[in-house]
């Protein structure tokens, strides 16, 4: 899969701008979110929290694809 996503162009670079940019979203999200009257403190921070988790999925697609990269 690693290597159809490196054959479409996907480079690695991306990956890691998705995971930096998750990063960023979730600060986003989780402030959103709580400057909402209705949204209690805690679902603020499952929204923080579950896009939060995005980040290391895209930089372990970022080594992964670094790594294809180097072949």
């Amino acid at each position: 899969m690693i290597e159809k996503l490196s054959e479409l162009g996907f480079k690695s670079e991306y990956a890691y701008l998705g995971g930096f940019g998750s990063i960023l979203l979730s600060f986003i999200a989780y402030f959103v979110s709580r400057a909402k009257k209705d949204d209690s403190k805690a679902q603020s921070d499952r929204w923080g929290i579950f896009i939060g988790h995005w980040a290391p999925t895209f930089f372990a697609l970022g080594v992964a694809l670094k790594l294809e990269e180097k072949k």
